[in-house]
């Protein structure tokens, strides 16, 4: 950061960037246009170089902006911590704790979330949480962004800028439907079901699909629901989190396809920005969400499925 950029520049030159121009970001800053772009030429002139282009072909930030922007997200955000840290350390946490998971995680025994914000919301009263359901991609993003403070999921491909603490693996098998011509037939072929219709997740990658064993998907979904859905149709099959999909098995609805090749893990972790570790609602959360170790487990009777 140079010298002599102070941070109320900074902060109104972080929402004009956020808001993609001065005029958008009135509203936020409880300023007039003519303000912010006064502030915006006083910060110009403090680092020495142009930070955004405005004009008839819109609003932009120079390489150089951009630049700045990433640093001054990142003393921002320290700044934001550290003051947070304090405020807990007299007892006087109060704000917003914004969490972020992954769909269908109330039915998982490995994941005590239910249990965890019952006991973080009875040691940090003066709290108010806000908790959201994303995929895994915007879930990083939202981190990112300090849209989120900390995330649950399962995360394929890291970020820069975040840090993340292994918590669980999840047990993932491939499914029919009682309505499916598969779920009556005792022995299957590898081959025939990696030919089958099968539905991908809108966070797959082409990589990561052939990694399960299927060149395509004909059908795309970003919710679990979703997913239960159009496997229940008969016209597809899919992958579940075996927790979620049990109720579903019991009833005689679904049916695991040869667990062996197709079944595979799904490591989940607590994501969070780098730099925020030693926040204490943060750490409590962490802490509050460790699960027993649960080794991921074959589908109930197997040996009765034929498979």
């Amino acid at each position: 950061m140079a010298q002599g950029a102070d941070l109320k520049l900074l902060r109104i030159f972080a929402a004009v960037a956020r808001h993609q121009g001065f005029a958008k970001a009135q509203q936020e800053l409880n300023l007039t246009t003519s303000a912010i772009s006064t502030y915006m030429t006083q910060l110009e002139a403090d680092v020495g170089f142009s930070l955004c282009r405005r004009g008839r072909g819109g609003f932009a930030l120079t390489a150089k902006g951009e630049l700045l922007l990433s640093e001054t997200l990142r003393v921002l955000g320290e700044l934001d911590s550290f003051e947070l840290y304090t405020r807990s350390l007299k007892g006087e946490l109060g704000g917003t704790l914004k969490m972020g998971v992954l769909d269908t995680t109330v039915t998982d025994v490995s994941l005590p979330l239910a249990q965890a914000i019952g006991v973080f919301s009875s040691r940090f009263p003066g709290m108010h949480l806000s908790l959201l359901i994303r995929s895994p991609y915007e879930l990083q993003k939202g981190v990112l962004d300090n849209e989120l403070d900390i995330a649950v999921g399962f995360f394929p491909a890291k970020a820069n800028g975040l840090v993340y603490h292994p918590l669980y693996r999840e047990q993932q098998w491939l499914y029919c439907s009682d309505r499916h011509p598969c779920f009556a037939q005792r022995h299957i072929l590898p081959a025939v079901v990696s030919e089958l219709n099968v539905v991908g997740r809108s966070y797959w990658s082409q990589t990561e699909l052939g990694r399960h064993g299927f060149k395509r998907s004909v059908a795309t979904v970003e919710s679990m629901e979703a997913q239960l859905i159009l496997i229940l149709s008969g016209g597809y099959v899919g992958y579940l989190p075996e927790h979620y999909a049990q109720s579903w098995v019991d009833q005689g609805r679904l049916k695991v396809l040869l667990p062996a090749e197709f079944g595979y893990q799904s490591q989940f972790s607590l994501a969070l920005r780098r730099g925020r570790s030693r926040e204490l609602p943060l750490q409590a959360m962490r802490e509050l969400l460790q699960p027993a170790k649960v080794v991921g487990k074959r589908p109930k009777n197997i040996h009765d499925l034929g498979l």
